[in-house]
């Protein structure tokens, strides 16, 4: 992967927080950490795109629907 460097501005709060997170080893790095928020930032958006996709072509899911998908997924299911 080729990277890129930039500069941004956060606010100190956020800034604070990130420095946490790679002085307790959360992170490698001040870019690894705001590279890993947007991987998964990235994801979340990919995901809801496939929902919005699902409910376009099927609709909302019925309480059924949803009862069963509670059921298939409880932990009590998978034992």
């Amino acid at each position: 992967m080729t990277t890129a460097k930039i500069a941004i501005t956060l606010p100190q709060e956020q800034v604070a927080r990130i420095r946490r997170a790679v002085h307790g080893g959360r992170a490698r790095s001040v870019s690894g950490y705001i590279a890993q928020v947007l991987a998964e930032h990235e994801r979340v958006e990919s995901l809801d795109a496939v929902l919005h996709d699902l409910v376009a072509q099927f609709g909302e899911p019925t309480s059924s629907d949803v009862a069963w998908a509670k059921r298939a997924l409880s932990p009590l299911s998978r034992a």
